[in-house]
C-alpha cells in the first residue's frame, strides 16, 4: 500500500474574515497523479500554498511527509502559476536549473549538484539546450526548464499550478506525457482547468470550490464537476478558464 505523504484534516483558511477554504480533508500518497480542478477563485492556489507552508491555516491540521509543512517542503518541487524573470538576464538554461540545488549563500554547487541538474534537463528533454540563454526559449521550453529546476532537488512531490498556461496546444500533449513518466519517481499534484488533461492523463481529481466536493478516481469525479461549477459539463469543457459569477439557469 502506498504511503501517505500529504494529509490535510478539517482545514480552514480565511482572508479578511471571508472563507477561502472550508473544512478541507485531503490525502495524497506516493506516486499519485492528482489534478485539482474548480472555478477561478475557488481556492486551488491557496491549497497548494497551504501544502507548501506558505499559508498557515486558521483551523485544522496539515502534515507533509509526517512533518509540519515548513519542514516537509524540503521534499517538494514547486512550479507557480507565474514565474517572473528577466529574459535579458545573461543566464544559461543550466544556470537556472542548478539553482534548484541552492543551499545558501557562499556554499556553491557541488559536482553532485551539477550532475543532478544535467539529469533533470535530460529527463525534461532539454539537455541539448543547456548552454542556451534562458530568454531565447519558447514558452513550452521555458516551462520544461522550470520543471527541471523543480525536480533537480529530487523531490518526492511535485506541485504544478496551471503548468500549461503559456504552452501552445501542440506542445501540451508531449508535456503531459513527460509528467506521466515523472510519476514513476514522485507524486504529482497539478492545478488545471483542462478537462481533457483530467480525462486522459491524471488518475485522481480533487474538485474544489472553497469546499472539497470530491476527491478520488477521475471517472466518478468528472460527474461531480457540475456540482462544483454549478453549470452543465459541456459549458465547463468549453470554458477555459471558467469563472462562475452566479448559478447558470
Amino acid at each position: 500500500m502506498s504511503k501517505e505523504i500529504v494529509c490535510l484534516k478539517n482545514v480552514y483558511v480565511y482572508f479578511n474574515k471571508l472563507p477561502v477554504l472550508e473544512n478541507i480533508n485531503l490525502s495524497i500518497k506516493e506516486n499519485d497523479f492528482l489534478a485539482i480542478i474548480g472555478p477561478n477563485g475557488g481556492g486551488k492556489t491557496t491549497l497548494l500554498k497551504v501544502i507548501l507552508g506558505l499559508i498557515k491555516p486558521d483551523k485544522g491540521e496539515v502534515k507533509i511527509f509526517g512533518k509540519n509543512p515548513k519542514e516537509g517542503r524540503k521534499l517538494i518541487g514547486y512550479l507557480p502559476q507565474y514565474t517572473i524573470f528577466d529574459p535579458g538576464f545573461p543566464a544559461s538554461v543550466f544556470d537556472v536549473v542548478v539553482m534548484g540545488r541552492y543551499k545558501g549563500m557562499f556554499k556553491g554547487y557541488s559536482k553532485k549538484d551539477k550532475e543532478e541538474a544535467l539529469d533533470a534537463l535530460k529527463t525534461m528533454g532539454m539537455l541539448e539546450f543547456k548552454d542556451r540563454q534562458i530568454g531565447k526559449l519558447s514558452g513550452g521550453q521555458l516551462q520544461r526548464v522550470f520543471i527541471a529546476r523543480a525536480i533537480a532537488r529530487k523531490p518526492k512531490l511535485l506541485l504544478l499550478d496551471e503548468p500549461t498556461a503559456s504552452i501552445d496546444p501542440e506542445m501540451q500533449k508531449s508535456f503531459y506525457e513527460l509528467l506521466s513518466k515523472l510519476k514513476e519517481k514522485m507524486a504529482i499534484c497539478l492545478v488545471t482547468h483542462d478537462i481533457g488533461v483530467v480525462s486522459v492523463y491524471v488518475e485522481e481529481i480533487a474538485c474544489l470550490n472553497r469546499r472539497l466536493f470530491y476527491h478520488g478516481p477521475k471517472e466518478a469525479g468528472l460527474k461531480k464537476l457540475e456540482d462544483v461549477y454549478q453549470c452543465p459539463i459541456e459549458l465547463i469543457a468549453h470554458g477555459v478558464p471558467h469563472r462562475v459569477l452566479r448559478k447558470h439557469k
